[in-house]
């Protein structure tokens, strides 16, 4: 989302002229920064403004003074909780930053985000490694096909952080197999340091530039250029001659070049003309090789490395030269060419509102430009828009623009009917020219709440209240079963927030239930019969039969489900993805598809909604003369028909994947708690748990990268060791239902010292004494 606050901070110093200003498709970067939860994202973003002028004073998480994060649940919790975008100036680029939340309880944020960007920085803890949402976030990169990242190892001024342990691990945990370290870290530019394994950074060697960043303990840089001769890196001014990272320099240099050359032959035969030697390396045209490097990255051969620490400001420099570099401009992808009459196409990626400003839409421009006078076809609802201003946000101020051009993101005030996903063109656009872009996918709800109203005065406002909510935030699923009303989220930290909105924003009187997962059912054994494939009705007074063909079975082990169909497939006779939902509105396979999905979200054996079921529409027959606009009520009849016959499927439950650390006589109480509560435990110290709670085997190898040694990072091994000494780790994946107080029961397992990640690991099926459990649960037994 877009900020507002309604109150400029005395740090804010706004750079005016963006928004007037004609901005070349080719110098922009749409770019977000997704990390595991506490790996420094909201803090590079206040060191990226503050390196960009746009602050003269960085907030911080602590103080609760940072710019983007803004909500008040923010500033109190410490976390991230809406993705936040803001404009900025670099040199002759202009990147619109989004600062994404890092907690799994809101990957729609990172979900809308990463469909409206062309690259994005990976951030990850140096102490830590790559983590549970490191790879969650990872795959929705790859779900969007956003293919230029870098990586940013983040926190090296932290005792027992590791540039080498920190690089590995993304080999170990099959990110990419060709990282490219860019930079080196120094920690000290006092040798002894290393000898003390002092924790610290306080430089860095652009290999790419081939010069040395130096900071000073006021947090100022200088630059200073290397030398193109070995020899005489023994007599710089800016750093001993005894420091252990200056005979190492020239080897850097060279295997970089080296590995970058396996993606190019041009860059090969270069280097097969250079004299013996490493002076030839280190005297290359610098800018020859950045455009090797571009190249590659944007074609996903390799994973450009930096480092640094954000809350010292080092490695920020870095970071904005190279996301301008070597990310990706919207010229890049395979959009619409820019044409000056090329009929606008927008992607609604976000809604909100505001209580001065009312609904808030941000679009990402696809194609032309728009201005206030455009009138717009809302083709995903099939409803004109009219637009009332164009607004550019920074922060907590709002600028009014003319226009919004091909590339850019902005907001558009006064439209009635959009959300998330929604596509947008001008309502005057050829036919011919239509088309929906890509779809935002909605991850799938696995716990929720009843909510109850206060009085029967209060329950319309709440039903209101609930609807808009889920308008600004689709991963909040609002419906009615057995007559309470429930609201479906993300997990319990996501339901806690709902609750708190829900009151400060909306103002309604109500009460939570107790939290309870969200279940899933499966296709039943059983056949349904032909007749179940026509829908018998009364149209216009006459007797009508439409007759929609499916073919249902489960899906098989191996098969995934569509996120847009939450956890279903649904394809057409030729096998190809059918229309969905959210398709251009009023057309017969939308309104198949929208019948589909009301069937599929409420099992007519056991209100739950359906996952894991493979549908395929063989065809659709609709008498003439009768109004495609049956279809929807059409497909929902016949599919429960299906449902029905085919009789109650097994039972599915939301499991998670659990990391936890503890201190080594804390190990067995956890492990014992961790079984009684139906965990399978997948590990026992140094593996891992993938996204999907499944047992990483085996990573990329290292042949063939460049992997630093140990000794860059003084302080990493050995903290480590120590640290290994201490605590134990646990990898286990388990039923969510199990894990709602988990906090409480590790916190009282491990006298206070225990620590733990949880991510979405999908549904499972259930056994049938567990089966039996739930649907006494749900009273279906």
């Amino acid at each position: 989302m877009f900020l507002w606050r309604t109150r400029r901070p005395p740090c804010l110093h706004l750079r005016r002229g963006l928004a007037t200003a004609s901005h070349d498709p080719a110098k922009i970067r749409n770019m977000a920064l997704v990390a595991h939860i506490d790996s420094g994202k909201t803090t590079l973003t206040e060191s990226i403004l503050l390196t960009s002028s746009y602050l003269s004073t960085p907030g911080t998480v602590d103080t609760g003074s940072t710019t983007t994060d803004f909500l008040p649940a923010e500033r109190e919790r410490g976390i991230t909780i809406q993705s936040a975008s803001i404009p900025v100036r670099w040199k002759d680029w202009l990147f619109n930053l989004v600062d994404t939340p890092g907690h799994a309880d809101f990957g729609m944020e990172v979900e809308s985000a990463s469909r409206v960007v062309d690259g994005a920085v990976v951030l990850i803890d140096s102490v830590e490694g790559v983590e549970a949402q490191t790879k969650g976030v990872w795959k929705q990169l790859d779900r969007y096909d956003v293919r230029t990242r870098i990586m940013f190892l983040n926190k090296l001024d932290r005792p027992g952080a590791s540039f080498r342990a920190s690089l590995a691990s993304l080999l170990s945990h099959r990110l990419h197999p060709h990282p490219m370290a860019l930079a080196l870290p120094i920690a000290s530019f006092n040798p002894q340091d290393y000898d003390h394994a002092e924790p610290g950074i306080q430089g860095l060697v652009d290999l790419v530039n081939w010069e040395v960043w130096k900071w000073d303990s006021e947090g100022q840089s200088a630059r200073h250029p290397l030398p193109t001769d070995p020899a005489d890196l023994q007599s710089l001014d800016f750093i001993p001659s005894t420091h252990p990272i200056l005979p190492h320099l020239p080897q850097a240099r060279t295997q970089l070049l080296d590995n970058l050359s396996m993606f190019s032959e041009e860059l090969m035969e270069s280097l097969l003309g250079l004299p013996a030697g490493p002076q030839g390396y280190l005297a290359f045209d610098n800018k020859v090789l950045l455009r090797h490097l571009r190249k590659a990255t944007l074609s996903n051969d390799i994973l450009p490395v930096l480092c640094g620490s954000a809350m010292k400001h080092i490695g920020t420099d870095l970071v904005m030269n190279y996301v301008g570099a070597l990310l990706a401009s919207p010229l890049d992808l395979a959009h619409d060419p820019k044409r000056e009459n090329a009929p606008p196409r927008l992607l609604a990626w976000k809604v909100t509102w505001d209580k001065r400003l009312g609904w808030m839409t941000f679009v990402r421009v696809y194609s032309g430009k728009i201005n206030r006078k455009t009138s717009l076809m809302n083709h995903t609802r099939g409803q004109k828009e009219r637009i009332s201003k164009l607004l550019l946000l920074y922060a907590s101020q709002t600028e009014e623009v003319e226009e919004l051009s091909f590339g850019a993101v902005g907001v558009l005030l006064g439209l009635k009917y959009t959300r998330t996903g929604d596509t947008l063109e001008a309502a005057g656009a050829p036919i011919t020219s239509r088309t929906s872009l890509r779809e935002i996918a909605t991850p799938p709800a696995v716990i929720a709440a009843s909510v109850i109203p206060n009085s029967h005065a209060d329950l319309q406002p709440v039903q209101d209240a609930l609807e808009a909510l889920s308008r600004t935030d689709p991963s909040v699923r609002v419906d009615t079963q057995d007559g309470q009303l429930l609201a479906h989220g993300l997990g319990a930290l996501h339901l806690e927030i709902v609750e708190g909105r829900l009151r400060d924003e909306w103002g309604v009187n109500f009460e939570f239930g107790a939290r309870r997962v969200s279940f899933r059912e499966g296709l039943g054994p059983g056949t349904p019969s032909p007749e179940a494939q026509i829908w018998r009705t009364d149209v216009g007074g006459s007797a009508t039969a439409i007759s929609i063909r499916l073919e249902l079975r489960p899906l098989a082990p191996d098969e995934q489900g569509d996120s847009t169909w939450d956890g279903n497939v649904v394809v057409n006779g030729a096998g190809q993805p059918y229309d969905t939902p959210n398709s251009f509105a009023g057309t017969p396979g939308a309104l198949v598809a929208t019948g589909l999905a009301s069937a599929l979200s409420n099992s007519p054996n056991t209100s739950l909604a359906m996952s894991h079921v493979h549908i395929t529409v063989r065809d659709v027959e609709l008498p003439k003369g009768v109004q495609t606009s049956v279809l929807a009520g059409a497909a929902a009849v016949i599919l429960r028909q299906h449902i029905r016959e085919a009789g109650m499927g097994p039972v599915l439950e939301p499991f998670v994947a659990l990391k936890v650390s503890v201190n080594e006589d804390s190990l067995g109480k956890a492990v014992k708690d961790l079984t009684e509560h139906g965990a399978e435990v997948v590990d026992l110290g140094t593996g891992s748990v993938g996204a999907d709670g499944s047992e990483e085997v085996g990573g990329f190898p290292e042949e063939g990268n460049y992997i630093p040694p140990a000794w860059l990072s003084p302080s990493g091994n050995s903290s480590r060791e120590s640290t290994a000494r201490l605590k134990r780790t646990i990898n286990a994946v388990a039923p969510l239902s199990q894990m709602l107080d988990y906090s409480n029961r590790l916190r009282a397992l491990s006298g206070g010292h225990g620590l733990f990640e949880m991510a979405n690991a999908g549904f499972r099926e259930v056994s049938s004494a567990r089966k039996l459990e739930i649907l006494r649960e749900i009273g279906r037994a």
